[in-house]
């Protein structure tokens, strides 16, 4: 099924949803640790990076600096759309929000500071409102 790619379709789209728990981004050498589950993984050649929920890296003994919220675009965006990542990136940077963002074949998901993550998803929500 192939996604949206126009820009106004996919800003008035964007239906964000926080997903619950806390996530973290780690890394390790070799094998995702036993009793680990990650929501992402990338390949680096200083290690495997995972986002994984914290208490799930706690248990691990994985370290790990930033707590994030985890919000999911629920429009399917065509991975060959231009302009999306740049709009919702500019409103977040505006509001003073940083964002980590993961494209996945059929959504985009955003990391942000879990402690401003509501303010994240209302951020997304004016934008979406405005494109309508």
């Amino acid at each position: 099924m192939a996604g949206e790619s126009d820009l106004n379709k996919l800003l008035s789209g964007m239906r964000p949803r926080l997903n619950p728990g806390r996530y973290v981004f780690t890394t390790v050498e070799g094998d995702v640790p036993v009793g680990t589950t990650p929501a992402v993984t990338v390949a680096e050649p200083e290690g495997l990076t995972l986002v994984v929920r914290q208490e799930e890296a706690d248990a691990a003994g994985l370290a790990y600096d930033y707590v994030a919220g985890w919000i999911t675009l629920r429009v399917q965006s065509a991975l060959h759309a231009v302009g999306l990542t740049a709009a919702f990136a500019r409103e977040l940077a505006d509001a003073g929000l940083s964002c980590n963002v993961v494209a996945g074949y059929h959504h985009d998901h955003l990391f942000v500071p879990h402690e401003h993550a509501d303010r994240a998803v209302a951020v997304l929500e004016a934008l979406s409102r405005r494109s309508r």
